[in-house]
């Protein structure tokens, strides 16, 4: 179990999955989608943004 912030797991294919599928999802709430979706859409975002996943770091995996 990893959780150092400094050193970032997710790479740039993750990463920008992660961003599209966050805009995309954040979008579909405006568009009359349930606010769940924005939810999970922020916390791909962040985590596009941050390059770093908890899930992944609570596994020791990196994609990076």
């Amino acid at each position: 179990m990893n959780f150092d912030l400094t050193k970032h797991n997710v790479g740039s294919t993750d990463r920008l999955i992660r961003a599209v599928a966050g805009a995309v999802l954040i979008l579909s709430t405006f568009l009359g989608g349930h606010w769940v979706g924005g939810l999970i859409g922020a916390v791909l975002l962040v985590t596009a943004y941050f390059r770093f996943c908890p899930a992944y770091g609570l596994f020791d995996f990196s994609s990076n």
